[in-house]
């Protein structure tokens, strides 16, 4: 069983081709045009789109920076509603002390604490929307950062050699996939409601499209004509073709594919909470795919225990020849990386 994948051929895709075009109009150009009109014209008319992308990225920092008050804000309404909870379980617990005490329940302690519990449950479910809102601004913030990495990358405003790749190692590429997986937001719904797709283990819907910068597992064919699931980043899709362009992201964007979409499935958005929604985690003895530690690569495996807490991860027993029952011992897998089997089209 292959630990690490093979160098995949790299499928060149070529650019935009929006090259400096230097179409002269000054032939046709009124002589009694005022010449300060010309050059304000000619500079907006020749913006690159490295600097179209700059001026992009700029505003996103702006908008990134309004969002981190509002995010700010929010933190602070969490901590006083916090604080009312607080102070109100108190009164509770001081209630019940001072009934206990007096060894009987009178009308009067029965419409104290009903009037209490009232004020409680109102206030954790204040405290929990506010939470609501404030892990949907973190998302929010997240996916403007992606979208500033990639227009700066497609913009060539650095390349994977300068900039901050420039230092990338393999043990640093495993410890930015480790903190993208400890940093995935855990999905936190009101009482009866149901975890969305792409929580968990739960799919997506058959017409959903993965986002630029989303991260999927890719299905591609090696040098050697071996096809391997790996860890890519999707760099745009065509709906004319039906066909997503990826980068493997153990090539730093050097490696692009063109593949269908039955050769791409998305990974989780958010982590399921076994203790509320257990249902929205893959079962004991499920197949799935899984990357395998200190790889990026997605191999078949059987899970072996699902977690048991929020931030606990799977217990997977990959298939492996080289072990008497066809399976290597349990290994730690994260929520974000394991997804279900797809298996290949019979031709």
């Amino acid at each position: 069983m292959r630990r690490t994948k093979s160098g995949a051929p790299s499928s060149t895709v070529p650019g935009s081709g929006n090259g400096p075009s230097s179409s002269s109009s000054s032939s046709s150009t009124d002589k009694n045009t005022p010449s300060s009109a010309a050059p304000a014209a000619a500079t907006q008319a020749a913006a690159s789109p490295a600097a179209q992308a700059h001026a992009a990225i700029t505003d996103a920092g702006a908008s990134i920076q309004d969002m981190l008050k509002e995010l700010h804000t929010l933190v602070k309404e969490t901590q006083v509603e916090r604080a009312k909870s607080e102070q109100t379980l108190s009164t509770i617990n001081k209630t019940h002390e001072r009934m206990n005490s007096e060894g009987k329940i009178s009308p009067y302690f029965k419409t104290k604490l009903r009037t209490l519990y009232q004020s409680a449950v109102g206030e954790a479910e204040s405290e929990a929307e506010i939470l609501r809102k404030a892990l949907k601004k973190i998302a929010d913030i997240k996916s403007v950062r992606n979208e500033q990495r990639l227009q700066a990358k497609n913009a060539g405003l650095y390349t994977d050699m300068d900039g901050p790749r420039k230092t990338m190692r393999r043990g640093v590429l495993m410890t930015m996939l480790q903190q993208a997986a400890l940093t995935l937001p855990l999905w936190i719904g009101r009482p009866g409601e149901s975890p969305p797709p792409l929580c968990g283990a739960i799919s997506g819907e058959n017409n959903y499209l993965a986002k630029l910068g989303d991260k999927v597992a890719a299905r591609v064919k090696g040098s050697d004509g071996d096809e391997n699931w790996i860890l890519a980043e999707v760099v745009s899709f065509n709906a004319a073709t039906n066909k997503y362009e990826v980068d493997d992201i153990d090539e730093e964007g050097k490696e692009r594919h063109l593949l269908s979409k039955r050769r791409i499935v998305p990974l989780p958005l958010m982590k399921a909470n076994p203790e509320t929604n257990p249902e929205a985690l893959f079962k004991k003895g499920t197949l799935v795919m899984a990357l395998y530690p200190q790889t990026t690569c997605f191999y078949r495996a059987l899970i072996d225990g699902p977690p048991e807490g929020p931030m606990d991860d799977y217990c997977v027993l990959f298939e492996d020849n080289s072990y008497a029952d066809g399976y290597s011992p349990a290994l730690k897998v994260a929520q974000r990386y394991v997804v279900q089997v797809k298996e290949p089209r019979r031709r």
